[in-house]
């Protein structure tokens, strides 16, 4: 409560508003605004709602105008005694100056309870404040050793980047001669292509090879006898059926007393010849 302003506030302890209007004033020595004055001592029995203390009396509980008329000025203590008008001047100075000292007591009660908050906030604050700092510097040697990691790495990257690029070289380098190399080979290949000579087709009969053919197949060759007398084993193929009564031995007849005859694989009937 500000005493310059001349203004008393209400007693209950939610509402603290200042007072204007009309008033409820207890007997002992507090006041409530009109709306919570109303609403506590319509009950029975009447209770302080600031000390809680029991208000019976017929003239306990007062309501007064805060703001009296002139005319009321005037006639309130007409025709009493100087001493009566001065008893009733003292006892309302009393309360005034009750609710003056218990507005003094409740604001410094206040101010020592919101400096004792104030300074737990305090001590909560700088005990944060200290983690944040210790967190903050290891954060900030954390951010040094990666930067330090961050320029290794970029160094290996540099490095790597270098050995790729010449190994990139090395790789075009190689894929140059070997098209080169592949060229020169397809080059070389068609003019050996070129200068052969073309392959003459050899006649034959129902798709049987005649002549020498017929003999020397291109994919057979002559094989030494094995009795070392410079002979060669052939094995001829007819084309045809032989003739009825002329033998077997009538074609490539040579004395070899001691080579048998055996049947030919290739032919679809039983022919037999004379081993050279």
């Amino acid at each position: 409560m500000s005493v310059c302003e001349d203004m008393l506030l209400c007693n209950y302890r939610k509402c603290r508003v200042k007072l204007s209007g009309y008033a409820w004033v207890t007997a002992c020595s507090h006041i409530f605004c009109d709306q919570h004055g109303s609403g506590e001592f319509s009950r029975s029995p009447a209770v302080c709602p600031a000390c809680n203390s029991a208000l019976s009396g017929k003239l306990d509980i007062v309501r007064t105008e805060l703001s009296p008329s002139e005319e009321h000025k005037a006639m309130v203590l007409a025709g009493l005694r100087p001493e009566t008008v001065l008893d009733i001047s003292s006892r309302a100075l009393a309360f005034w100056t009750y609710q003056v000292h218990q507005e003094r007591l409740y604001q410094e009660y206040t101010y020592s309870k919101a400096e004792g908050h104030l300074k737990q906030m305090e001590k909560v604050y700088t005990q944060q404040l200290q983690s944040k700092d210790m967190e903050l510097t290891s954060m900030k040697s954390e951010v040094s050793s990666l930067k330090k990691v961050l320029e290794e790495y970029k160094k290996k990257f540099s490095e790597l980047s270098e050995k790729l690029m010449e190994r990139n070289r090395q790789y075009q380098k190689l894929q140059g001669l070997y098209d080169s190399l592949r060229l020169r080979n397809i080059a070389i290949a068609n003019q050996e292509a070129a200068h052969e000579p073309p392959m003459m087709p050899q006649p034959a009969v129902f798709g049987f090879p005649l002549g020498d053919a017929a003999r020397f197949p291109g994919d057979a060759t002559p094989v030494r006898g094995r009795c070392g007398e410079g002979d060669f084993h052939f094995k001829p193929f007819f084309a045809t059926s032989p003739p009825a009564g002329e033998s077997s031995n009538s074609f490539f007849t040579f004395a070899s007393p001691s080579n048998e005859l055996e049947p030919h694989p290739g032919a679809s009937r039983a022919y037999k010849v004379k081993r050279i």
